[in-house]
């Protein structure tokens, strides 16, 4: 019996079926995104979407979409599905009686007495996809056709029918190679078995995708269709289907099938599903190893591959894969911010280095040696102190008391815009920066002082006590009972947000423990739910409890109420730091509520964020990896008998 559970009898109900989705990735960049029923609804929907260098890397659709069909007695039986404006055409979702996901995506379909079920998976290290189609049943001969629907495009745009498209096929063995533009790499579609290929070129025109026409954008594409395959499917018979970059001999596609069949991690359990999701945010390309932010839409990020790392790699013992990507992002990143980079650059995401103070904490957790960290990160740390001590272009700088003070906005994780103006004034002393800024002056000096490196010691020593005194005064409030998130020269906002909580889980605190208990009181009150924390309180005016609408809407919720798993990581360590054994029953409770995330929307994962109001339904990236990680990373927190 499948894990993930779906309501077959709801599998033809396009209302069911389109909100539920599937992702599969590879370890080279590629991955397959659509719905249960493979009718795309996003942009970002397709069989195969990879990295193209000549286009920067950046992640092009080739293939968007593969339609079957089955022909009995010249009866053809269209397996496909389409949104057109006012209809859907064909609507081969009608025959579908079981959806799988638990080893990869499977769906089994019966039309009158034919029974045909259809696989798909990624080749691990190749820009490839292979979906292998099994005849269950079968009383009279029968002709499958496919017939592939083509995009060549940027994930981010969408394409029209147009004169430039190249649409002449080259022949391959049992198949055909196409680029219908240059820059792109031939996109050669070959199966297991000799087929006939009828050359029909053709534009599909004005197919629709109903998620970006709820999210207010450009809905509407042409997909080209150079033709069909068709061949004999006999009972008991598998032909695979191979799309990918480089041609592929024919008698190898079926055995390729099974060979990476056999890599494929189950996903039985809650464990399963969270280790399976992991793994497909790591994305291998040479020698670099990277975490992808999120599906289907995202790349990587500096700040996310910090704060997602620890739980991705370290919390599963997989130290390898935390340092591969710690050295692939160490010297790119850390470039970014040196004293002498920020000069000229005046980079905005100032929080950035102060996260990779944190990264390197979990590994001290893990068993790293303080003073070999120092020996190999330290010069670099040290250029970063300066950029924080002296200022850079201005955006950032050390006052006197300690505190950093920013005068830019959008120099955090909350930085949304509208019309180029960011939402959340957020200036001056910002509270999670400087709770950060504390930390990593700790950390530093513990480092140092086991390196025995006495200079950086004496200069900086003073300084957390004379940011502990700061930063109580700036941001504590007795009455309040809580922090105050920002203060600049005009403002000093009481908006309750989870940007405290940093303040009280991450190593090294300003707080005592009645401080942080208050702290946590009202996070607890106010701001967490079932599926994460809330970015405001429901109290504040400003509050939006559901994510919808145009982007204008959109991003307007994005900080002002949504809820974000991830945050849910960092409440559970406090919370635990704190009261250690007797908070494990309810921090175990709260993790247990997140496998139905698993079920809900992207299956076998946890979306980006949720809404702040009852029922709290998922919105935004339908796989995100700081969700994911940060949830297997309160699963090791649970185990860990620093907090029995």
């Amino acid at each position: 019996m499948d894990y993930l559970k779906l309501d077959k009898a709801k599998l033809v109900n396009t209302e069911y079926s389109l909100k539920k989705e599937f992702i599969r990735t590879n370890r080279a960049g590629s991955f397959a995104s659509s719905t249960i029923i493979n009718c795309n609804t996003r942009k970002y929907h397709g069989l195969l979407i990879c990295p193209i260098d000549n286009f920067g890397g950046e992640n092009h659709l080739l293939l968007s979409s593969l339609d079957e069909t089955l022909i009995q007695h010249g009866a053809p039986f269209h397996l496909g599905i389409h949104k057109f404006p006012g209809e859907y055409s064909p609507k081969g979702h009608k025959y579908i009686r079981e959806y799988g996901i638990d080893t990869i995506p499977a769906l089994t379909y019966r039309v009158g007495g034919i029974v045909l079920k259809k696989e798909l998976l990624l080749v691990e290290k190749e820009q490839r996809v292979l979906i292998r189609y099994t005849l269950l049943e079968a009383n009279s001969p029968t002709i499958i056709r496919f017939q592939p629907f083509l995009a060549f495009r940027n994930i981010h745009s969408l394409t029209k029918a147009n004169m430039d498209a190249n649409t002449r096929s080259k022949i391959v063995s049992n198949g055909v190679g196409l680029k219908l533009y240059d820059g792109f790499p031939f996109l050669y579609m070959q199966t297991s078995k000799k087929s006939d290929f009828i050359h029909v070129p053709d534009w599909y025109y004005n197919v629709e995708y109903r998620e970006e026409k709820k999210r207010g954008y450009d809905c509407h594409e042409d997909l080209f269709v150079p033709g069909y395959f068709e061949m004999e499917i006999k009972k008991g018979e598998p032909i695979v289907f191979s799309a990918g970059t480089e041609q592929v001999s024919p008698n190898a596609i079926a055995k390729q099938f099974n060979n990476e069949l056999k890599k494929r991690v189950a996903r039985d359990s809650f464990e399963n599903c969270l280790a399976n999701s992991a793994d497909q945010f790591i994305s291998r390309k040479g020698k670099e190893t990277s975490i992808i932010n999120g599906f289907p839409w995202f790349s990587t990020s500096e700040r996310n591959t910090y704060l997602a790392l620890p739980g991705l790699s370290l919390a599963r013992n997989k130290e390898k894969v935390f340092l591969d990507i710690l050295n692939a992002s160490y010297d790119k990143i850390m470039n970014r911010f040196s004293y002498a980079t920020s000069l000229n650059k005046g980079n905005e995401s100032v929080d950035v280095p102060l996260w990779f103070f944190w990264t390197l904490q979990k590994y001290v957790e893990f068993g790293a040696d303080k003073a070999e960290l120092w020996k190999k990160y330290g010069k670099r740390i040290k250029e970063i102190f300066q950029y924080y001590k002296f200022g850079s272009n201005l955006a950032i700088i050390m006052h006197e008391n300690g505190l950093l003070w920013t005068i830019k906005q959008g120099v955090t994780w909350m930085k949304i815009q509208n019309n180029g103006k960011f939402l959340n004034r957020r200036m001056g002393y910002v509270v999670e920066l400087n709770a950060l800024w504390y930390n990593a002056i700790c950390f530093a000096l513990e480092m140092a002082e086991e390196a025995k490196d006495e200079k950086f010691a004496e200069e900086w020593k003073d300084i957390p006590e004379k940011i502990k005194e700061a930063f109580l005064s700036t941001f504590w409030d007795d009455k309040k009972a809580y922090l105050s998130d920002y203060v600049d020269d005009t403002h000093k906002s009481w908006a309750v947000r989870p940007n405290q909580l940093f303040a009280v889980s991450l190593p090294h605190s300003c707080l005592s423990d009645n401080q942080k208990k208050s702290i946590l009181d009202i996070i607890e009150k106010e701001l967490l739910t079932p599926r994460g924390l809330r970015t405001l309180s429901p109290k504040n005016h400003e509050y939006i409890g559901i994510f919808k609408g145009n982007e204008f809407e959109r991003n307007s919720a994005f900080h002002y109420g949504s809820v974000f798993p991830w945050l849910f990581g960092h409440f559970a360590e406090a919370y635990l730091k704190l009261y250690k054994e007797n908070g494990e029953e309810k921090i175990q409770e709260l993790l247990d509520g997140f496998e139905e995330c698993l079920h809900e929307r992207g299956l076998g994962s946890i979306s980006q964020i949720y809404d702040g109001n009852p029922p709290h339904k998922p919105n935004e990236a339908t796989s995100y990896a700081l969700s994911v990680a940060e949830i297997i990373r309160v699963s090791k927190l649970l185990n860990q008998s620093s907090f029995k």
